[in-house]
This record gives C-alpha cells, structure tokens and sequence, in this order.
C-alpha cells in the first residue's frame, strides 16, 4: 500500500455497510449523506488496491477480498475507540499512576500519609514507589524516567524544579543512662562518646563533620556500618551514640536517649520533577495534594 492514505471515516463506512447492508442505511447511521458514503468507499478501494462492496438492487454486500479486510477494519476502529477512552479517562483523572521515588526513611515515614490523603480523592489512580538507597538514587531515577517525581534533598541540581516539603533536625542517639533525664547535651559530652555511622550517607556525614568543625569539634569514628537499623541496635546496647535526621532514626527503640544537638541542625527535604518534561496530570494531581497543609502538618508531626 505504500504511504497509507486509508482514513478512519472509510472504515467506519465500510463497517456501516457490511452491518446495516446498504449504502443509503448506513449514510443514515453515521448521519452523511449517502454520495459521501459511496465516496469514502470508492476511495477505500482506490488506496487499497482491491473491491471490498458488491453493490446491486437489493443494497450492497462484501465481496471475498472485503470479507477479510472486514475484521481488520472493526479492529482498527475497536482500538481507537479504546484509545480514546482512556485518552477521557486520563483527562478526568479515572485511570493512570503516579511513580514516586524516595529513600527509606521518607517512603516508611512521608508517603504513606501523602499516598492515603491521595487515593482518597483519586481512588482510580495509582501510585508506584521505587525505594532507593541514597538521595542521588532517587534523582537518577527521575532522569532515566523511572520515576516522575522524587524526594531528596535540598538544594538540588538545576535540571530540577523543586520545592521544600518540610525540614527534618539531626538529633544525637545516646546509649541507656547516659545522661539525667533532663540534662542538655554539650560538645564536649558527645564527642567524647564512641561514634557509629552509616558509610552510605555521605551527604548527612559531612553536614554532621562540618557543623561539628564549626564549634572546633571533631567526631572520632569508631564504627562504620551499613544499615540504620544495625546503628540503632548498636547505640542501644551501648556500644556508642550516632547523630542522624530524626525520620531516619524512627522507630527509635526504648531506652535510647535522644537528645536535641547543643546547636541545631536540620536537612531540608524537597519534592523534584525534571524540569521541563511533559508530565501526566496525575503527577499535579498528586503534587496539588502535597501542597495541602494538612499534608504537611501530617507529615511533621
């Protein structure tokens, strides 16, 4: 057939006719007249290279090259129709998803809250959450398109749009008894505390080293680790205190002290897109959801 010159009122004229067995019914049933019913099949056949209609005195019937390109026809006219149906359901927010990515500590602590405010004004939508590792995991997701929105830290790459959700203040988890119930933690205490980390987040060790360096202080590692819970495990048994964003630390098991830092400090967490992309109106939907500020009081307390 070459460059195809086939058109979508062709087909439904052929489909018209094969079902209703005449051009004048079917000039009737899709409201044209019946010159430009005979036209768009004269044309059809033209394009395509074969006879599809046999016409004669009592109406018109399919010939045997128009019996086999029938079912193609209803099946091309049967996936526009789908086509555009979820092209309507998309427009009015009834189907689609939202991919999401975050870290652990944002997907266990922020999303759950955020997702369930969410599917309760789109229950047709869906949400789909990668769980990464590091916050510049969670921005490779979003450029190989694995994701259409993120949560990391601030500030971010310009290739980004982005904007602060809510901060999130480093606290210092003590072993038992460490200090009185209502004694304030000085520099001095803590460093001299046995110090585990977590070798993964780079990010929040150096924001803890040079807020540290900033008072003339410096943290002796004594344990490096993977995981935090393996740190938690580790501080609650005595074996040393760690200093991390107070969501990672969560669930924060008994008897840990947790103590505010003599001077705070706090990582700004934001949700990202990638700037300039083409979005699915699910994705503003969701995000229209997170400006709400019963969201953020949510997901602060």
């Amino acid at each position: 057939m070459g460059e195809s010159k086939v058109k979508i009122s062709q087909l439904q004229a052929l489909v018209a006719i094969a079902d209703l067995g005449s051009f004048s019914e079917a000039a009737l049933e899709l409201e044209l007249s019946q010159s430009t019913i005979s036209h768009s099949i004269a044309t059809l056949e033209d394009a395509i290279g074969v006879v599809l209609l046999a016409r004669g005195r009592h109406g018109a019937t399919l010939t045997p090259e128009g019996e086999q390109i029938l079912p193609d026809a209803k099946q091309i006219l049967q996936l526009l129709d789908g086509m555009q149906q979820k092209a309507q359901n998309l427009r009015d927010l009834q189907d689609g998803q939202v991919r999401l990515a975050a870290v652990r500590s944002i997907a266990t602590h922020v999303l759950p809250i955020a997702i369930a405010r969410f599917r309760q004004k789109y229950p047709r939508l869906s949400v789909m959450i990668a769980e990464c590792d590091r916050f510049l995991e969670v921005e490779q997701a979003l450029r190989e398109g694995r994701a259409e929105v993120g949560f990391t830290a601030l500030p971010t790459l310009p290739e980004f749009e982005a904007r602060e959700l809510f901060r999130d203040e480093f606290v210092a988890l003590l072993p038992p008894n460490s200090l009185a119930d209502d004694q304030a933690l000085t520099w001095p205490q803590l460093v001299n505390f046995p110090m585990v980390m977590n070798q993964r987040n780079l990010l929040h060790n150096k924001m803890v080293h040079e807020h540290l360096a900033k008072f003339g202080y410096h943290l002796s590692l004594d344990y490096n680790v993977r995981e935090d819970s393996t740190i938690l495990g580790m501080v609650q048994q005595g074996l040393g205190a760690t200093i991390m964003p107070r969501l990672s630390a969560e669930p924060i098991p008994d008897r840990i002290q947790i103590r505010r830092l003599p001077v705070p400090l706090e990582r700004t967490i934001g949700v990202i897109t990638v700037a300039d992309v083409l979005l699915p109106r699910s994705v503003f939907a969701f995000l229209d959801v997170l400006k709400q500020s019963t969201v953020k009081a949510a997901i602060v307390q």
